[in-house]
């Protein structure tokens, strides 16, 4: 039992949604932890289990695993540019092959159909201590000491106990090191809950924090940084500590790599000795906030807290404090940092006092509201006008820089085009104008008031997030409020203080403010070096005269107002569900309510989730949009310049919570309308409207056109975007290069696009689907507003685009070697593709369950043996793709040390060694695997958005099997051991006529290409991709 017990405990505190339905207790410890438990009721909704006999069951499993997600231990800064990036990545790439890969049922989250439907149970720990916290002499002490609590402790000392716990029984954990605080979470299915908490409670009672398992991770550490290395995001956030204050906690590096840790050894200094110290003064139960979500009474989840973590070390409730004196960075400069992609960036930094005890008021988000706009009258409107900028966003970052208890960073940043570039300071002439703006209208109550109101209604109508999410944003929140706005904090906009307002716009002045440039045009002749990332970087004064026109421009352009009252704030929240006469909120399905030449159209009324919200998806076929290579990029060009066109108003819905997603796949233009329901049909008239008769402009013309080459040109800059684009490069009939892409965007005009705009709309076919709080009637109005907005012809099922899939010949063995593009890249890959069959819908259920099941197996040993024992690199993964309804499966590592031979060389010595692996299961443990994978196959859906996008990948992927996860979970009932080895031994085991396997090796910067001519393997290598294409049999098309 635990060495403590509970001195204070009370349900009712925490304020929730009316339509919050889960049950909230607050409790803390003696040794000072706080915790928060949760009791969902939709986890055991036929009510909890006994759980008198839950010791014998919380023991079992102890043999080796790693979990699916493990210790993704990143700065959340790195998070945050990982998902940026690849935005930009997904935007450049063929995106509609990777959305048919991750259609369907596959991707982390996705909920599942069917009648037995569950949630699963979590858990996340902040620890209030960060990488503020490093001591200077080893910096990224605290990220290394992250890492170091997954690698063992003295009730369970094998490194991958926990991790191997909950990849059996469907769980996955994750983590991350921020500037003040540390978190770590995890799900698993539901019974499993105390099991998990048994391994995890054990990171903060006595990790073993090993010398041999540090010597290893210190490896890992070091790829991770290899990751950001060439991030243009990450340069510019180390550029930022690099030249704060000396002795200021920013002036520091937060990451930690091989260098900043080993060279802390080489100089005598004992780390594991300081990472131990570091625990020691910090891993204590009063800088300690626990969440617990479970399905289990409040009662039985409070013991098994008292019992598990009472045991942790006693410690008083006092944060670290870190005394600062002084500005951040000297006033009056400008940074240009050379970037490595094709980008122009303007970023103005503010630092404001830190404003946490402010929730109720929340004043940066005013300044954000009105300085982030996008609307006419707004910066951004203005600075688009004069062709300088595409894209604009303001606020207080949530990362930890930038929000800490020393103070609020506010950033203004922007996406600049080349003439924009030439523009910097009349750009920042242009935000002060508009500051001065705000200082003489005064702060406006009606703005706050409008902020108010969409808080309190997303508040009130929020919808779920997986569980894992959901845990650790509470625990990080209980770091940030009272116990009572743990929920509410977020959404609150309670106090109008106009003083308040006042005194932070106060602080929005040239004096406060840096500048920071990053450009690939840039003159390295005087520059200088920042040490950890080794970006190219260049310090300039601003003239005194300049800043004096900053502090008082002597004129306001009469361009620039503040915005108008929001039309598209809802009134109506009534819940439909509640009055249906027709029995339409019974039906598990959507029906098909329109099926004509010209638009198919289904509908669901929501029944689940009973908010106000609907989703509202459509993919609509342009004539001829994917014919050749120049339609292709016509078509990304007109819906380019469609979406900058629609983007006030798009924008001025947005923040009333309705938001507007516009892309295109092949021929197809996918307008996606989800959010509150009240004003969506206005929403989607207004933008009908605008599409039909939309031509561009001269000028809009050419900034979008400049965008859009910037945009290819940076395309496969990161080597694990590039190994993918290159696989489905090869497997996809249809697939228009980048590069060619950009020869053809050089030659066009404005004219040839205003030629091709009406000549693609003459024909259309849609298909969509109508889902959540929007009667029949209602859906059939929407369908409407798409016949009678546009006078088209339907477009014929001949003339839409097909994609074909190649179908590789028995034995294959192909190889495609191509050197990174960008020559900097120290990263290698190796992505190891092995082809199955084609998805025949319902006859292949079985086969899709053998390969998830497959992947639930060996993903845990994989990542265990090829990254936790062999250190390869950071990302070691492995799973199931889906490419245009053709099934394979895919293997892939990325490296910064070994080259793609070695890394293929131990990929497929250890697809050889699985035979062995899955022979030698036992019965319990392959019973669990099914388990946890029958738990993600019948996962319920956590919102509406959830559900919407789970049926609209079976419309995409026209299977149309809407409770295909149920229908995968009965079919792998009956699935033995037996038939998994089958399975392996027929696809990827090499002697077997059905192994076809693609070997793509995207070489680093820092590995010889030259290497493969001493290869003795019987490798058919792609060199010539139009003749290898040519000369292949494809797969019929079915999508």
């Amino acid at each position: 039992m635990g060495g403590g017990g509970c001195s204070f405990s009370a349900d009712n505190i925490v304020k929730k949604s009316p339509n919050d339905r889960r049950l909230y207790r607050v409790i803390q410890l003696d040794n000072g932890l706080s915790a928060l438990l949760v009791h969902d009721p939709e986890i055991y909704p036929d009510g909890p289990p006994d759980h008198k006999n839950s010791e014998a069951e919380d023991m079992e499993c102890e043999d080796d695993g790693d979990g699916d997600e493990t210790e993704d231990g990143s700065e959340e800064e790195e998070d945050e540019d990982d998902e940026e990036e690849d935005d930009e990545d997904d935007e450049a790439e063929e995106g509609e092959d990777d959305e048919q890969e991750d259609g369907g049922d596959e991707g982390k989250g996705k909920g599942k159909g069917g009648a037995s439907q569950t949630k699963k149970a979590a858990a996340a720990m902040c620890v209030g201590m960060g990488s503020f916290s490093d001591p200077f002499e080893a910096q990224g002490l605290a990220h290394f000491l992250e890492h170091m609590l997954f690698m063992g402790s003295k009730e369970f000392p094998d490194e991958n106990e926990y991790d191997s716990y909950l990849s059996k029984h469907g769980g996955s954990s994750n983590a991350y090191t921020e500037t003040e605080h540390t978190c770590y979470h995890f799900e698993v299915k539901r019974e499993f809950l105390k099991g998990a908490l048994r391994r995890f409670s054990q990171f903060f009672v006595s990790p073993l924090v090993k010398m041999e398992a540090m010597e290893r991770e210190v490896q890992a550490v070091d790829s991770e940084f290899n990751q950001v290395l060439q991030s243009d995001a990450c340069r510019l956030q180390q550029l930022q500590c690099h030249t704060a204050s000396p002795g200021h906690p920013f002036n520091r590096f937060f990451w930690g790599n091989k260098k900043s840790l080993v060279d802390a050894m080489e100089k005598g200094i004992n780390l594991r000795k300081q990472i131990l110290n570091l625990y020691k003064d910090f891993y204590h139960g009063g800088l300690m906030k626990l969440v617990v979500i479970g399905g289990e009474s409040l009662d039985v989840l409070e013991n098994w807290v008292v019992e598990l973590f009472g045991n942790i070390r006693k410690g008083p409730r006092i944060n670290p404090e870190f005394k600062v004196e002084g500005p951040f960075w000297k006033p009056g400069k400008v940074y240009r940092l050379e970037a490595v992609k094709d980008v122009h960036i303007l970023d103005l930094t503010w630092t404001l006092p830190c404003l946490r005890q402010e929730y109720l008021k929340k004043p940066e988000d005013y300044m954000a509201h009105l300085l982030g706009h996008e609307g006419r009258g707004s910066l951004l409107s203005f600075l688009k006008a004069r062709g300088w900028t595409t894209s604009l966003s303001a606020g207080v970052g949530d990362e930890g820089m930038h929000h800490s208890s020393i103070a609020y960073i506010f950033g203004m940043s922007m996406r600049l085009t080349d003439s924009g570039l030439e523009k910097i300071f009349e750009i920042i002439g242009f935000v002060y104008q508009y500051l001065k703006l705000m200082r003489q209208v005064s702060p406006q109550e009606w703005i706050f008031k409008e902020l108010q109101e969409i808080g309190n209604m997303e508040f009130r109508f929020a919808e779920e997030q997986p569980q894992d999410d959901y845990a650790a944003e509470l625990a990080e929140n209980l770091l940030f409020y009272p116990a009572e706005h743990v929920i509410y904090g977020d959404y609150v906009y309670n106090i109008w203080d106009e003083e308040l307002l006042k005194y932070v716009l106060d602080f929005f002045r040239p004096e406060n403010m840096r500048i920071d440039v990053v450009s690939k045009s840039f003159n390295s002749k005087a520059c200088q070096v920042e040490p950890w990332f080794g970006s190219h970087y260049i310090e300039e004064d601003i003239s005194s005269s300049l800043m004096d026109i900053w502090k008082d421009p002597p004129e306001i352009d009469v361009s620039l107002h503040l915005p108008s009252k929001n039309e598209f704030i809802p009134s109506d929240f009534s819940i439909h569900a509640d009055n249906d006469l027709n029995n339409h909120a019974t039906v598990s399905s959507p029906r098909c309510i329109l099926d004509e030449p010209l638009i198919k159209f289904w509908y669901k009324l929501d029944s689940t989730f009973k908010l106000p919200r609907a989703n509202t998806y459509f993919r609509i076929n342009l004539k001829g949009g994917y014919d050749n290579v120049k339609n292709c990029v016509l078509t990304e060009l007109f819906i380019l310049l469609l979406k900058d066109e629609l983007n006030e108003i798009i924008y001025q819905a947005s923040i009333a919570k309705l938001e507007t997603s516009v892309s295109v796949f092949s021929d197809k233009l996918e307008l996606k309308i989800y959010g509150f329901n009240n004003k969506l049909p206005v929403l989607l008239s207004k933008l009908l409207a605008r599409a039909k008769s939309f031509l561009p402009t001269e000028d809009r013309f050419e900034v979008i056109r400049e965008d859009m080459k910037r945009t290819l040109k940076n395309t496969n800059m990161k080597p694990l975007s590039h190994s993918s684009y290159l696989r489905l490069q090869i497997l996809c009939q249809s697939f228009y290069d980048v590069d060619e892409k950009l020869q053809f965007l050089e030659r066009l005009s404005v004219n040839d696009l205003k030629a091709f705009i009406p000549e693609c709309r003459s024909q259309l076919y849609v298909e969509g689907i109508c889902h959540g709080n929007l009667l029949e009637e209602e859906a059939i109005a929407i369908s409407n507003i798409f016949k009678t907005t546009f006078s088209a012809q339907p477009l014929p099922y001949e003339m839409r685009h097909k994609e074909y899939v190649i179908c590789l010949s028995a034995g294959a063995n192909l190889v495609r070697d191509v050197n990174v593009k960008n020559k900097m890249e120290k990263n290698s890959v190796i992505e190891r593709y092995f082809q199955v069959e084609q998805d025949l819908g319902m006859d292949s259920i079985k086969l899709k369950a053998l390969i998830d099941l497959f992947n639930e197996i060996v993903e845990e040993p994989m990542f265990n043996q090829l990254r936790t024992k062999e250190q390869l690199g950071y990302v070691v993964e492995c799973s199931p793709r889906i490419t245009y309804r053709v099934f394979g499966f895919c293997f892939c590592v990325q490296s910064s040390e070994c080259s793609p031979i070695y890394l293929q060389e131990r990929v497929d010595n250890f697809i050889c060694g699985l035979e062995e692996l899955l022979e030698g299961l036992d019965d319990n443990s392959f019973e669990n695997y099914k388990g946890g994978l029958m738990a993600k196959l019948l996962e319920k859906d956590p919102s509406l958005s959830y559900e919407t996008n789970r049926l609209w990948n079976q419309i995409v992927d026209k299977r149309y099997i809407f409770d295909l996860s149920k229908k995968e979970a009965e079919e792998l009932e009956s699935i033995q051991k037996n038939d998994v080895v089958n399975w392996y031994k027929t696809y990827l085991q090499q002697s077997s006529p059905k192994c076809r396997r693609l070997a793509v090796r995207v070489w680093g910067c820092n590995t010889d290409l030259k290497e493969v001519e001493m290869r003795p393997e019987p490798e058919q290598v792609i060199k010539d991709l139009v003749f290898f294409k040519m000369s292949s049999r494809f797969y019929p098309s079915i999508c």
